[in-house]
């Protein structure tokens, strides 16, 4: 995919022109701001059109209908949160720990007309996260933490209809192994259209052994 960029991207993704624009919009706005805050390596910034917006556009097919919220957590520069948003995904709200680059993600939302909600919120230090933010139908995560990590972050959010769609890398199994001594749950994996050594983990019914059964 070499040299692959926005029209690549929207051939692929079919996308309509009016949020192609708008994508080309946040991918200038993330090139602007990178060297200030540091949103995204130098090397994967040279291809951000495949390493990130293809990376996060894929999860758009696999995510299921649903009612309620979407919380993406740690959504740093704003994936694969802030692009589901401009895909069309309905209340889309980002947490990200780093007060910058939240500044960063209401700007980009400000600038796109993007419908989201950005909660400056270090998920894991609130004594219960589940005051501040709505229960979620789906949960998002990249390159947050390893697996076990994040089901324990995210489970105050979830309840019994809660899907969570993560990605996931070449240690995949050690990461599924670790997580399945504490942790119940149906699995999918899904190759990653955008990393050959990637997988995206599609999970429900998700339950922790010997705890507290999550809320109907």
């Amino acid at each position: 995919m070499a040299g692959y960029g926005s029209e690549d991207f929207a051939r692929d993704a079919n996308v309509s022109r009016e949020t192609c624009e708008r994508l080309e919009l946040y991918a200038e706005l993330l090139k602007q701001w990178n060297p200030r805050i540091n949103l995204v390596s130098r090397d994967s910034l040279r291809d951000l059109w495949r390493r990130h917006f293809v990376d996060s556009a894929q999860l758009h097919e696999m995510i299921p209908d649903y009612d309620g919220a979407l919380v993406d957590l740690g959504s740093g520069a704003g994936f694969p949160g802030l692009v589901l948003a401009l895909m069309g995904l309905a209340n889309v709200h980002l947490i990200e720990a780093n007060l910058r680059k939240c500044t960063f993600l209401r700007e980009v939302a400000r600038r796109t007309d993007s419908m989201v909600t950005v909660h400056n919120i270090r998920l894991g230090d609130e004594a219960d996260p589940g005051q501040k933010l709505p229960k979620a139908e789906i949960i998002t995560a990249r390159a947050v933490s390893q697996l076990v990590n994040v089901l324990d972050i995210a489970y105050p959010l979830m309840y019994d209809r809660t899907c969570c769609i993560f990605h996931k890398g070449s240690r995949v199994d050690e990461e599924l192994n670790i997580a399945r001594e504490q942790w119940r749950f149906e699995l999918e994996r899904i190759a990653s259209i955008s990393d050959p050594s990637g997988t995206i983990l599609r999970l429900r019914n998700i339950r922790r052994l010997g705890g507290v059964e999550v809320e109907d």
